[in-house]
């Protein structure tokens, strides 16, 4: 009997899931696994800590809870992806607008809730919500033309919107902003709104730089990496040219211990660093797969919500992987943004597990129902049957003589030759 025959859940749900993304998301976690082991004695030396090892350790156990937030959340149904956004979604904004009261500042910002033992920062797990309900209420307009579901989406956006810049928190507003512009195109927005969803953006990408002086510095830095500003920078970019093509080896980088967010934020250079240009090259393929095998996934989905949903939760991912390697290797202002599986966090990896799993849920392949009354299908048999052959002897054939074979000179159409008697 198949997998996909059985009465098993887990094997109905092992054929219908895509297991290319899944496999690369699960590999993407094991390398994250390996980078922390190498990064954490150097953050950990750098703070006092006396255990070198404290972030790889923590890093193991998020990353646990992660795979089982992926494979939980891949089992559910559309509705069921629905469900659990909305969830999220409500849950994550009351967080945040406690943060904005009792959450713990850092840098100059309030982004976390902090218990003691661990601290939460919700907007990870509000991206995905935020799309999957974008999406939903794309797909109700689109469905129906006279629904509000296009004003409701972009209400839930700007409440998002307003809590992240109040933090502040000008990165994730930008990666939340672009995810929800790709769910807006793709699900055929007219262009005057997407045009002037455009303009807007770039008025309050302005205001923000003219407002927020760590924006602005942090721009100033992305121009002259070598100034007072881009020490972090000019460090990430030394550690990526000195580990050539093949790497320093294995804990061996030198610079990561000059870099203070080496297990975060800059955890590329340190990968870059130990492992060379070709394992560096290798991971930004792995991402590159997770995407376009996820889009090509969300385009043969027959549902409106699925296609929109699926695709804007793969294009969140990739750009969140994209902008990091960006701020890497300075082609963009550094966004304090994580790698998705690879830099240390719990609130990081809990959050790309979500965003993957609900990708997963929404594009797996929906098992065809047979008619009723149908006969179940059975595996052909693999042995041929026995060959029959007539008798060697028996009785003769019933019917006429057979009659003899015409003489030379006879006509084979059945008239008689010239010169023979009628």
């Amino acid at each position: 009997m198949s997998a996909s025959s059985s009465g098993s859940p887990i094997a109905a749900w092992w054929a219908s899931i895509d297991r290319t993304t899944l496999t690369c998301g699960l590999a993407l976690i094991g390398i994250g696994l390996i980078v922390a082991l190498a990064a954490s004695p150097a953050a950990t030396g750098r703070i006092d800590i006396e255990d070198p090892f404290y972030f790889f350790s923590r890093q193991l156990m998020f990353a646990a809870a992660g795979v089982v937030v992926m494979f939980a959340a891949s089992a559910l149904a559309p509705v069921g992806v629905q469900r659990a956004a909305m969830c999220v979604f409500a849950l994550s904004i009351g967080v945040m607008a406690a943060i904005l009261m009792v959450g713990a500042e850092t840098k100059g910002a309030r982004r976390w809730l902090d218990f003691g033992v661990f601290s939460v920062q919700p907007t990870e797990v509000l991206k995905p919500a935020l799309v999957v309900l974008a999406a939903w209420l794309f797909a109700v307009r689109a469905r129906r033309p006279g629904a509000p579901g296009g004003l409701i989406a972009f209400c839930l956006y700007a409440i998002s919107v307003a809590l992240l810049v109040a933090q502040p928190d000008v990165g994730q507003t930008a990666l939340i902003t672009l995810a929800f512009m790709a769910v807006f195109f793709i699900a055929g927005m007219p262009w005057l709104w997407i045009a002037g969803s455009g303009v807007a953006a770039v008025i309050g990408a302005a205001a923000v730089y003219l407002a927020l002086p760590h924006v602005s510095a942090r721009v100033e830095a992305f121009l002259n990496p070598t100034g007072p500003g881009g020490y972090q920078i000019s460090k990430a970019l030394d550690a990526i040219a000195y580990g050539g093509v093949l790497g320093r080896g294995p804990g061996e980088g030198a610079i990561k211990h000059q870099l203070p967010d080496a297990h975060s934020d800059f955890v590329f250079a340190v990968f870059a660093e130990e492992y060379g240009l070709m394992a560096a090259a290798g991971l930004l393929i792995l991402f590159a797969c997770v995407v376009v095998c996820g889009l090509r996934e969300a385009r043969r989905a027959e549902d409106p919500f699925r296609q929109f949903a699926a695709a804007g939760l793969f294009v969140l991912f990739g750009l969140q992987a994209a902008c990091n390697v960006a701020g890497n290797l300075n082609l963009i202002p550094p966004k304090g943004m994580t790698l998705p599986f690879i830099s240390y966090g719990g609130s990081s990896m809990i959050g790309s597990a979500l965003t993957l799993g609900f990708a997963l849920a929404l594009t797996r392949r929906p098992r065809r129902a047979a008619p009723a009354g149908a006969p179940p299908l059975s595996r052909p048999s693999l042995s041929r049957p026995p060959l029959s052959r007539p008798p060697l002897s028996g009785p003769p054939l019933s019917g006429p003589p057979r009659s003899a074979p015409p003489r030379s000179g006879a006509s084979l159409s059945g008239t008689h030759a010239p010169g023979w008697p009628s």
